[in-house]
């Protein structure tokens, strides 16, 4: 219907534009002749300046003296023929058409013109019911079929528990007499809550895969315009159009855009986002029903939507989806892998176990960077040391191996770095030593790179303190190494992170005797989440203050000690990070130990190893030219 129109209009509008043509070429000679009287033009004919005239109606067209065209009216003169002819005057005629379509679409021409551009400028703010002036109620909604790519339940992994919850939806549709006959009900909508990329839109699109009904796939910003009342018109719409196509579901993206708490924005009542999520309350659950039309939505977001949302009736399940465990990252790489070539070498459960906290997300990325560093080298295989190369870089960053150093500032990187590993290495509760290097990467300009040995679901009072200890590790090593006079701006990173994990153990954890188990974070002065309109008191606030500089001073003289009582090994372990650059945690002990890092290996001490950053990673020391100072900010895992 709509492309009829549309060709309907473009037909008419091409006819007026001939027809505009048309009256123009003809009206070309008039527009370009001098008009005489007609007097004057009979006395020209009778001086016999007039040698041919051409006769179009009414009008006498004619060459004058100065040979300009010109023309005259006749003005009803029947002997003007004879008379011309008597003075041997040449005369052509053309035939005057009274009557005929192409007259009468002349005559109405300015009224076609003006119907045909009210025509464009409607059509235009239409929009197709998308996005014109006409169609700011229409729901964008779009409705997902399997040329977007077919997702299933079989591509979805590492979430076990949240897929377990969407199968039941999906069995629902297919098959609803089998739950209806014990009188259960299909729940109205499911909330899925989690961190980032984590896999929620990927659910959705696995349910709509599964499920064999219409989907509608939308985004919570979607029904947020600067005019009030236009995207309640697009809830409406939306759900006016699911039921059409009942049994459906309908899938909102960061719902949050529209589903925060009512009240806690500008305008009162009256604010748009407001008044849309009034709207889409009660098309979820109010006075109609919408059977066959289940509402999927998906936040990262939960604490900051409206309650009402919330309540069972309208998102009766509140599916959580967190970030996979070591048998989850398994899963989601073996997934991510299936169109990657594998080499011989690669074993997948010891890259999920060097991923701790990695989203689904973040293991598709490590998976599609190790490819393109395998096509960079021209490999045809994916192998071991790409994953590898390919993880310090998502972890500590790219290596910056054109930054110029000078070999004072490498070293004093490597004391600095060397700080951080032998206090990680010493101190029980610190994670394991993973890899610790002086190429900058990212925005350090050296790094030590610590992984837990299973995933950890809480911090313990003790691992906090050694924790700390090992952030200022890297400034205790440069004043034991340097003195306090030669400090340099390094430790500015770890001095960062020790102070938010002390604060958040006094202010949070309740790991502060003096200041005792009271949540302060929310009441603090500036912080974002402060809805409770609580304030600290100045003496809390010192208090704090005071616990919270104990804590860091404490983990720096714990470090400090640490190193001097190994200086022996914190010496051999900077020298070996100045002479190979990166060692990983097993070559780190053994150069602590005074032994060479690769064991004997031969092979290994040539550093022609595809990955310079795994397994035996010797690589000779080179001069670079000077450069200005730009500080370390050595990254400890946290």
């Amino acid at each position: 219907m709509g492309n009829a129109r549309n060709l309907a209009f473009w037909l008419v509008l091409l006819m007026l534009v001939l027809a505009l043509f048309q009256v123009l070429g003809g009206n070309q000679s008039t527009m370009s002749s001098e008009v005489v009287s007609y007097s004057e033009f009979m006395s020209k004919v009778d001086d016999g300046t007039v040698s041919s005239v051409d006769i179009d109606g009414e009008k006498v067209y004619f060459i004058g003296e100065d040979s300009r065209r010109k023309y005259t009216i006749n003005p009803g003169d029947e002997s003007l023929v004879s008379e011309l002819l008597s003075k041997n005057v040449t005369v052509e005629g053309r035939p005057q058409e009274e009557s005929g379509f192409m007259p009468f679409l002349i005559s109405f021409l300015p009224i076609f013109l003006i119907i045909g551009v009210w025509i464009y400028f409607m059509n235009r703010m239409q929009g197709g019911g998308k996005g014109g002036a006409m169609g700011f109620g229409k729901s964008r909604a779009k409705l997902l079929t399997e040329k977007q790519g077919r997702v299933t339940f079989d591509d979805v992994a590492g979430i076990d528990e949240a897929k377990e919850e969407l199968e039941e939806i999906v069995e629902f549709l297919r098959n609803p007499q089998k739950f209806s006959a014990l009188g259960g009900k299909i729940p109205k909508g499911a909330l899925l809550v989690g961190p980032p990329g984590t896999g929620k839109t990927l659910l959705a699109r696995a349910i709509a895969g599964e499920a064999g009904v219409p989907f509608f796939t939308i985004s919570g910003s979607d029904f947020v315009e600067m005019f009030v009342g236009v995207g309640a018109s697009r809830v409406r719409d939306m759900f006016e159009q699911a039921k059409k196509n009942a049994p459906c579901i309908v899938f909102i993206d960061e719902i949050d855009a529209v589903g925060r708490h009512r009240g806690a924005g500008y305008g009162g009542g009256n604010d748009e986002r407001e008044q849309t999520l009034n709207q889409l309350l009660v098309e979820m659950d109010g006075f109609e029903a919408n059977e066959g039309v289940i509402i999927v939505a998906a936040t990262n977001r939960r604490d900051v939507l409206d309650p009402a949302l919330l309540r069972p009736g309208r998102f009766d399940r509140q599916v959580t989806v967190p970030n996979p465990d070591i048998k989850g990252r398994e899963k989601i790489l073996n997934v991510h892998a299936r169109k990657v070539p594998l080499g011989p070498n690669v074993d997948l459960r010891i890259i999920a176990r060097g991923t701790p906290g990695f989203s689904g997300a973040d293991l598709a990325n490590l998976v599609n960077e190790a490819a393109l560093m395998a096509a960079r080298i021209g490999r045809r295989q994916v192998t071991m040391d790409d994953f590898e190369q390919a993880k310090d870089k998502v972890m500590m960053g790219a290596e910056r191996r054109s930054m110029v150093l000078t070999d004072e500032q490498k070293e004093k990187t490597a004391y600095h770095e060397a700080g951080h590993a032998i206090v990680g290495l010493k101190l029980p509760k610190c994670d394991p030593v993973y890899k610790a290097t002086i190429i900058p990467r990212g925005g350090a300009l050296g790094m030590v790179m610590s992984l837990p040995e299973m995933d950890k679901l809480q911090m313990f009072k003790d691992e906090a303190h050694q924790r700390i200890a090992m952030t200022m590790a890297g400034k205790a090593a440069e004043i034991f190494k340097y003195g306090p006079d030669e400090v340099s701006s390094g430790p500015v990173g770890d001095i960062q992170q020790a102070s938010q994990l002390a604060r958040a153990m006094v202010m949070r954890y309740g790991m502060s005797d003096k200041v005792g188990n009271v949540d302060y974070a929310e009441a603090a002065e500036g912080y974002q989440g402060n809805t409770t309109g609580l304030s600290v008191s100045a003496h809390t606030k010192e208090l704090i203050e005071e616990e919270v500089k104990t804590f860091i001073e404490d983990g720096y003289n714990q470090a400090y000690q640490i190193i001097s009582e190994n200086a022996d090994e914190f010496e051999r372990l900077a020298q070996g990070l100045l002479e190979y650059e990166t060692l990983t945690g097993e070559e780190i002990k053994r150069v602590m130990a005074g032994e060479p890092p690769h064991g004997g290996d031969d092979d290994g001490a040539s550093g022609t190893s595809d990955d310079d950053t795994a397994s035996i990673t010797a690589i000779p020391k080179t001069k670079k030219k000077p450069k200005s100072d730009g500080g370390m900010e050595p990254t400890p895992s946290s």
